[in-house]
């Protein structure tokens, strides 16, 4: 760890301290995974365990786990269970791609796998594990750097330690401006339909004393009309060659909105994120979800029903982004 900013050294800003207090979501044991489960937070903290390739799968799908990053580690821990038990790779493999298909960081930690002998997988995904760590705080460093003090930021879904192996991308760069003190109050969105940004986002912030506010989805275009967002920061689950962004439901209504009042719009993009095989957003694929989602939530259903048309993700167009954020600095699409 320990790749910080100048100006976070200069400050004495303790991030071990920081990672410390900052929730653990992913457990290797060696010879099993453990995953704190997000589909029940914050109102029940439990764990799933994970055996084989097809158990780590089945938590992708199913939301235990969640985040283009933590999608990764997650499948790169579950080819290493199935390596250990002599299971059939190539098949565990494309069990674990059909699990999340917009996610391009899934098939990336599991080619980087299969590039090795079977018996280094453990260790190679343990790297990526911590690698994703260090990366997400010199992408944090950098985002930082685009934030004055007493900004107000805009946050939308997940995109914090439990979206990533740990400190978060556009979440991270929050962390990482509020230990300078750059944060006056982030507007938590709360992210319909499966509520990631309510539940998890503002549960990570109030767990680190960031102040924040939750608000609906809705109360964005009035908040950017009178002057109250300086920025919006989100995450992505996979970018086209030529910048496209494809994150959450309702990334692309916020870029709209941020392009019409004038309020920078950043993508946080590892550059494990970055799908060159894509050329464009068209050729990126969107999932499609249950339609469950949408008519309520955690069993309790509201709506009437009817048809529902539930995208998990949508396509921002590069020329509505301001700056998309690595690890290495800011990118410029080619």
């Amino acid at each position: 760890m320990g790749f910080l900013a100048r100006e976070a050294l200069e400050n004495d800003v303790d991030t071990d301290a920081l990672i410390a207090r900052m929730v653990e979501h992913i457990r290797w044991n060696g010879d099993s995974l453990e995953l704190l489960d997000q589909r029940i937070l914050p109102r029940t903290v439990a764990w799933v365990s994970c055996n084989n390739a097809a158990e780590a799968a089945d938590a992708i799908a199913s939301m235990v786990i969640r985040g283009a990053p933590a999608i990764g580690i997650t499948a790169a821990y579950g080819l290493a269970l199935e390596a250990r038990l002599g299971g059939d790779l190539s098949v565990a493999k494309d069990v674990l791609l059909a699990s999340r298909p917009t996610a391009v960081n899934l098939r990336w930690a599991l080619e980087r796998l299969m590039a090795l002998q079977p018996s280094e997988f453990a260790d190679e995904a343990v790297a990526i594990h911590a690698e994703d760590i260090a990366l997400n705080q010199r992408m944090g460093a950098h985002g930082a750097d685009l934030l004055k003090p007493g900004s107000k930021v805009y946050s939308h879904c997940n995109a914090g330690a439990l979206a990533t192996g740990g400190w978060g991308t556009s979440v991270g760069v929050i962390r990482s401006a509020h230990a300078l003190g750059r944060i006056e109050k982030v507007w938590v969105g709360e992210t319909r339909p499966y509520l990631q940004g309510a539940r998890l986002t503002a549960w990570e912030l109030k767990d680190e004393d960031i102040p924040c506010a939750l608000v609906c989805d809705s109360v964005a275009a009035s908040l950017m009309a009178s002057g109250q967002v300086d920025a919006v920061l989100v995450g992505c689950d996979r970018v086209a060659a030529n910048g496209d962004a494809a994150n959450k439901i309702g990334t692309l209504s916020l870029a709209v909105l941020a392009r019409h009042y004038g309020v920078k719009f950043y993508v946080a993009m590892p550059t494990s994120t970055l799908d060159q095989r894509c050329a464009s957003g068209a050729d990126i694929p969107i999932e499609e979800r249950d339609a469950a989602e949408v008519r309520g939530h955690a069993g309790v259903q509201w709506a009437a029903d009817v048809d529902v048309y539930n995208p998990g993700f949508d396509v921002t167009p590069a020329a509505l982004i301001s700056a998309w954020i690595t690890e290495d600095g800011l990118w410029t699409p080619p």
